[in-house]
C-alpha cells in the first residue's frame, strides 16, 4: 500500500528526533524512495496477523543433517514428513556466512551460508512455512566487507562503526558479557578503538550515521522479498550508544525500531517485527511502544527461568504471581513465548522476581544436572549469573529417573508454553527430546554449544519412531498437544488470560476468546504429588467439563468442580455439551 500521510509524519518526526531537523528531513526523502521501490513489488504476506494455529519451531539451518543434501532441504523435508502439518512457522537462526558465535557474527547479510544451502532453499521453505529471519543489526563480523572497507579507509564506510576513546569513563554502560567493551584495530588512519558489545569479532554498527540506517532498511526489505514474514531484531536494545548513560533501551533505539516498523508495514503489510531483549520485564515490554507503533511481538524472557524454577521447587507461586500481573496486549501486539532456545536460560529477566538465593538454587541444580553458568560484568568489579547453559529437558528432570517420568515432567512444562497468551516458539531440541550435548561443549569450548547439537536425520528418525524411547515419548505427545491447541479459539494469541490461585503446586489460568465464545481452563501440576483441586465459579455453563487432552469428562457438584491432578498432569478443561 502507499505510505499514508500519518506514516510519513511519524517517520519524519522520528528521523528528526534521531538526527535533527535538517538531516532528518533529508534522510526522510531517502527512506521514502526506498519504501516506494519495494512497495511496488507487492510483497505482503498472505496472512495479516497471528492466531491459535501459529506454532513456530526455532532451529538452526543445520540442526538436522544428512549426507549429500543441503541441510535446509533436509530440515524442510523432516518438518513436512513428521509434524503432521501442525507447525506452520519456522525461525531459521542466522543462515548467513559468519565468523563466530554460531551465526551471530554475520559476514554478509545478503548471502546464504553455502554449508546450509542457497537462497532457493530458503524460498522453498517459505513456500511451505511462515519464516522468521534474524536481523543481526546491532553488530557485524570483523571479517565483513563493511569492516574491511572501514579499516582500509573507504570514506563510504568511515562512519559505519562506533569509534571511542579508551580513556573515557564507561562505568555506566550496561554490559551483557564479561569482556572488554572496546577493541583496538589497525586502520589506514591509524589505530582506532571500536565498540564491541558482545565480542572482538562482533563490531557494533553506528546508527548515529544515517547511512547505516538506510543500509539496514534496505537489507530488511530484501529479507521480506526473500520470503520473511517475521523479522527478529537481535540484541536491539544496544543499538544506540551514549556516554554517561547505560547505552541500552535509549529513546533513539525505540525511535529507530518505530521507523523500521512504519517502513516495513508500508512495503509489506503483515510483516511482523519481533524484538529480542534479554532484560527485565519492564524494559522488555517497552518495545511494544504505545501498542501500535513499535514491535508487534516481544520475547517473553521471564517465562523460561520461572517455569524452570516452578518445576525444580515444585512450587508455582512465582510463576503464578508474574503471569497474573502481565499487562494485556493490544490487538496489534502479543508475546512471543518460549522455554528453550539456541541460547541458555536468561537470569536477568527474573531480577526483582526471584531473590539472589532463589537464583542461586537454580544455578546449583543446573550444575548438578550437567549444565554451566555464564556470568556478566556488573561494572563495579563484581560478576553475577547471566545465563544458565543447559538443555531444558536436563534442566527440568532429575538424573536417574525413568524416561517416562522425564517425558511427563518435561511435557507438563511445555504445556505452559502452549497455554500462555501469545505465540509459542518451540526450540527444535525440545520438540525432539534432545539432551545435553557435552561433546559439543568440549569441541567448541563454548557453554552454549550444550544445546546446539547437529542431528543425523536417519538416526533421529529411527529414534523418534522407536516406541518407548525418550525422543518418541516426547515428540509424539508434543505433537498431540500442539494438535489440540491449534483447534481451540481460546488459545488465540490475543485471547484474554486470567491467572488464578488454587494450590502452590498448580499453575492455573483461564483463556477466553469472547469473540468466538470459547473458554479453556488450564491446570498444570508442577509437582510429583497428587494434588486435589476444587474449582468454583468457572463461568462455564452445564454440569460437565471435558479435558481436551485426555477426553475425560468431569462432573460438577453444586456448581463446583472437584478433581485430583496426578503428578505433572495437565488439564485443558472446556464445557462439555455431550
Amino acid at each position: 500500500m502507499k505510505m499514508t500521510e500519518q506514516k510519513q509524519e511519524t517517520i519524519l518526526e522520528n528521523l528528526e528526533f534521531v538526527y535533527g531537523k535538517e538531516k532528518g528531513t533529508a534522510v526522510f526523502e531517502q527512506v521514502k524512495s526506498l519504501v516506494e521501490h519495494y512497495r511496488k513489488k507487492s510483497l505482503s504476506p498472505a496472512k495479516q496477523w497471528v492466531d491459535e494455529k501459529d506454532i513456530m519451531v526455532i532451529t538452526y539451518g543445520d540442526s538436522i543433517k544428512e549426507d549429500g543434501k543441503a541441510p535446509l532441504k533436509s530440515l524442510k523435508e523432516f518438518l513436512q514428513e513428521h509434524t503432521d502439518g501442525k507447525i506452520n512457522s519456522v525461525h531459521i537462526l542466522p543462515f548467513y556466512p559468519y565468523s563466530s558465535d554460531d551465526g551471530f557474527s554475520v559476514i554478509d547479510y545478503l548471502k546464504v551460508n553455502p554449508d546450509l544451502g542457497e537462497w532457493k532453499d530458503i524460498h522453498n521453505l517459505a513456500e511451505e512455512f511462515d519464516i522468521m529471519f534474524d536481523a543481526v543489526i546491532n553488530h557485524i563480523s570483523s571479517q565483513s566487507d563493511w569492516f574491511k572497507e572501514y579499516k582500509n579507509g573507504n570514506p563510504a564506510y568511515e562512519k559505519f562503526f562506533v569509534e571511542a576513546d579508551p580513556e573515557a569513563d564507561y562505568s555506566t554502560i550496561t554490559r551483557p558479557r564479561a569482556l572488554p567493551l572496546l577493541t583496538k584495530v589497525e586502520t589506514t588512519r591509524g589505530d582506532k578503538y571500536v565498540w564491541t558489545t558482545f565480542s572482538e569479532d562482533q563490531i557494533d554498527l553506528n546508527f548515529e550515521y544515517e547511512g547505516t540506517l538506510l543500509s539496514i532498511l534496505d537489507i530488511l526489505a530484501q529479507y521480506v522479498e526473500h520470503g520473511a514474514r517475521y523479522l527478529r531484531l537481535d540484541a536491539i536494545g544496544f543499538m544506540w550508544k551514549k556516554l554517561g548513560t547505560t547505552s541500552i533501551h535509549l529513546e533513539e533505539t525505540h525511535r529507530l525500531v518505530q521507523i523500521m516498523r512504519d517502513a516495513l508495514e508500508t512495503i509489506a503489510p503483515g510483516t511482523i517485527i519481533i524484538t529480542e531483549t534479554n532484560v527485565p520485564h519492564k524494559d522488555n515490554i517497552s518495545y511494544f511502544g504505545n501498542g501500535h507503533n513499535e514491535a508487534h511481538m516481544v520475547y517473553q524472557f521471564p517465562l523460561p527461568p520461572l517455569t524452570l524454577q516452578a518445576f525444580q521447587t515444585e512450587d508455582a507461586t512465582h510463576l503464578t504471581n508474574w503471569a497474573g500481573n502481565l499487562e494485556p496486549t493490544t490487538e496489534d501486539t502479543t508475546f512471543f513465548n518460549f522455554l528453550a532456545s539456541h541460547d541458555g536460560i536468561g537470569v536477568r529477566p527474573v531480577e526483582g522476581i526471584l531473590n539472589p538465593e532463589e537464583v542461586g538454587v537454580m544455578v546449583e541444580k543446573v550444575k548438578e544436572r550437567g549444565g554451566n553458568v555464564s556470568y556478566k560484568d556488573n561494572g563495579d568489579g563484581t560478576q553475577s549469573p547471566y545465563e544458565l547453559n543447559i538443555n531444558y529437558l536436563d534442566a527440568l528432570t532429575i538424573p536417574g529417573e525413568s524416561d517416562e517420568k522425564k517425558a511427563h515432567r518435561f511435557l507438563a512444562a511445555q504445556s505452559i508454553l502452549l497455554s500462555m497468551m501469545g505465540v509459542p516458539g518451540i526450540y527444535i531440541h525440545s520438540l525432539l527430546g534432545s539432551r545435553n550435548d557435552q561433546e559439543g561443549v568440549k569441541e567448541s569450548g563454548r557453554y552454549r554449544s550444550i544445546n546446539r547439537e547437529k542431528l543425523n536425520r536417519c538416526k533421529l528418525e529411527e529414534e523418534i519412531m522407536k516406541k518407548g524411547s525418550l525422543r518418541n515419548l516426547i515428540f509424539t505427545e508434543y505433537k498431540r498437544f500442539i494438535s489440540v491447541r491449534t483447534e481451540e479459539k481460546a488459545f488465540h494469541p490475543n485471547a484474554s488470560q486470567e491467572v488464578f490461585f488454587t494450590d502452590k503446586r498448580i499453575f492455573s489460568m483461564k483463556r477466553k476468546n469472547t469473540k468466538e465464545n470459547s473458554e479453556v481452563t488450564v491446570l498444570v501440576n508442577v509437582s510429583g504429588e497428587d494434588v486435589p483441586v476444587t474449582l468454583s465459579g468457572t463461568n462455564q455453563a452445564g454440569d460437565r467439563v471435558k479435558d481436551l487432552l485426555s477426553d475425560k469428562t468431569f462432573h460438577k457438584d453444586s456448581g463446583n468442580l472437584k478433581l485430583t491432578l496426578a503428578p505433572f498432569e495437565v488439564l485443558w478443561l472446556k464445557e462439555s455439551k455431550e
